[in-house]
């Protein structure tokens, strides 16, 4: 998708020429032979042998290569580890799911974690998760702490949103100057712990979030050189206001010089939004978006959008055709939502809104990223161990995503290594690029790089979900490696295999601190609420 190095390009299409003598000789860890491996970096696309030590891999060449242990790869693909930037199941159960599916990287970008536990949750999960992990600084979370006193022993993760949503100021309130200032310094927080990013659900929060509050937290992000992410004000929407609320996000983050990303664009209006970014790539900013290969996506059944004022009234949808319950497998109707809505407001629903041959166009676009939006399903904290049949619907995305644009890629003739491209190297190269060390050395299949790859047959990797049978595993992968550790053998995770590393941005030393932007933010919300001036030009309040 993005234009190679030429100089990392040669390096890579002559690695037979340049390994020494020695390498043939060595005794890998672990040995992939025979395999079509492929770098969608490099353009790299030959049957050669990998050699790995420890997470690393160290050689790839067309040599014969010793290896204490050796996958055999004949007729497969070696790629590199799918990335997903937008998953919402970050528990031992959800990981399974996505390890089944390809996913070596898992991180939250949207909904995220609140600010003030990012430590506690990167501690929770060292040395006992099968998937690399990393997780944003949630927006929504830092309202609910300061607009619904929610505490902080009720603030984690997208978990919480089980009950934070409940109630509504989160969404609804506008927040006054004192209160903007906590919000600020939650995900302040947040960003000195080193979460990975803004991750915004201000399309949930549109009646709550001003015009000047989305600026303000996108300049924290800025401050810090981290990027926004973004569920944009409006999605989904019609196809203008969907943009105007993707122009929002973008025109703050060029006024910041800051990296964004569009999350799950492909709605009404995508179209322009993809030209937009394509456009501002080609000028130098470091943006992107997000696709995922369904007509329908998935929610809380008490989203802002879908009131019958806004859904129906508004822009002209039936529940009845629209709004589907995964766990009866039936479509709503107005008194369906009434109920829910009184009884059971943050029930998981899908929500159809396109039609479905637009999603191989979304594969198809220039330098997207696949990224699943993967729902959680009951009983989200359930045993490693969990039948698959026993986990309550939801939405296929959640285990099939990866899968599912591969074949869908192979059915539409779609190149594949532009598929592996947005399953892995599209993540890791914006993020890289926005600083993250920990995708600078993911994402490719590559000499010094780390060893998450995956080992799949192109002829056969399917999904097998379904809307209304959405927990069945994809299949055809002969391997799933996470930092040089085989944790997917022939479509079976092992449960022992738990490599899984943090993917976050190291703590910063307040003493070492410098603003990255205008510092603005700085200046105005970490001092005491009465020597601020919020007054504007003209003196108002």
């Amino acid at each position: 998708m993005f234009k190679p190095n030429p100089i990392t390009t040669i390096i890579a299409l002559t690695t037979v020429l340049m390994v020494p003598a020695s390498a043939f000789a060595q005794t890998y860890d672990l040995v992939i032979e025979n395999g079509r491996v492929m770098d969608p970096e490099t353009r790299y696309d030959q049957v050669s042998n990998v050699g790995i030590i420890d997470d690393t891999i160290v050689t790839i060449t067309r040599e014969p290569l010793k290896g204490k242990k050796v996958i055999d790869a004949t007729g497969q693909v070696v790629a590199p580890g799918f990335i997903d930037t937008h998953w919402h199941w970050p528990r031992e159960l959800g990981y399974k799911m996505g390890l089944r599916d390809g996913m070596t990287t898992v991180m939250d970008l949207e909904v995220g974690c609140a600010g003030s536990r990012i430590d506690d949750w990167y501690a929770d999960r060292q040395g006992k998760t099968q998937a690399n992990y990393g997780c944003g600084v949630s927006h929504e979370m830092a309202r609910a702490k300061v607009l619904d006193n929610q505490p902080e022993d009720k603030l984690y993760d997208v978990i919480s949103l089980f009950e934070t949503r409940r109630a509504s100021n989160w969404a609804q309130g506008v927040p006054s100057e004192e209160q903007l200032r906590q919000i600020a310094q939650e995900v302040d927080a947040g960003m000195k712990a080193g979460g990975i990013n803004l991750a915004s659900t201000v399309g949930y929060m549109r009646e709550g979030v001003t015009s000047k509050e989305m600026y303000e937290m996108q300049r924290v992000a800025a401050d810090y050189g981290r990027h926004s992410g973004a569920h944009t004000r409006f999605t989904p929407d019609t196809a203008t206001n969907e943009n105007l609320g993707a122009m929002e996000v973008v025109l703050n983050a060029l006024s910041l010089d800051a990296p964004v990303s569009l999350l799950h664009f492909n709605n009404p209006g995508w179209q322009l939004a993809q030209e937009m970014m394509v456009n501002l790539r080609e000028k130098g900013v470091n943006i992107w978006g997000e696709i995922y290969p369904y007509a329908a996506g998935a929610t809380a059944v008490n989203a802002v959008f879908l009131t019958p004022e806004n859904w129906v009234e508004r822009l002209g949808h039936r529940y009845e055709d629209t709004l589907f319950d995964p766990e009866r497998n039936e479509f709503y109707t107005l008194e369906r939502y009434q109920e829910d809505m009184k009884n059971n407001p943050t029930k998981a629903v899908l929500v159809f809104k396109a039609p479905e041959e637009d999603a191989v166009r979304w594969i198809s676009l220039k330098g997207v990223t696949m990224a699943s939006d993967g729902m959680p399903m009951m009983p989200v904290d359930g045993e490693w161990d969990t039948p698959w049949d026993e986990i309550q619907n939801g939405h296929p995305r959640t285990s099939g995503a990866r899968a599912s644009t591969l074949r869908l890629a192979r059915e539409n003739g779609v190149p594949l290594m532009d598929t592996l491209a947005i399953l892995s190297f599209n993540s890791a190269y914006h993020l890289g690029l926005a600083g993250l060390e920990d995708m600078q050395v993911r994402g490719r299949i590559q000499e010094g790089m780390i060893a998450d790859i995956v080992v799949f047959d192109p002829n056969t990797v399917t999904d097998n979900s379904t809307y209304t049978n959405a927990t069945v595993p994809s299949t055809g992968f002969l391997a799933v490696l996470v930092s040089g550790v085989e944790t997917v053998r022939n479509d079976k995770v092992i449960k022992d295999a738990r490599a899984g590393q943090s993917i976050r941005f190291a703590p910063v030393d307040e003493s070492q601190y410098q603003p990255q932007s205008t510092g603005e933010w700085k200046k105005k919300y970490t001092v005491a609420p009465d020597q601020v001036d919020f007054s504007d030009v003209n003196g108002n309040q």
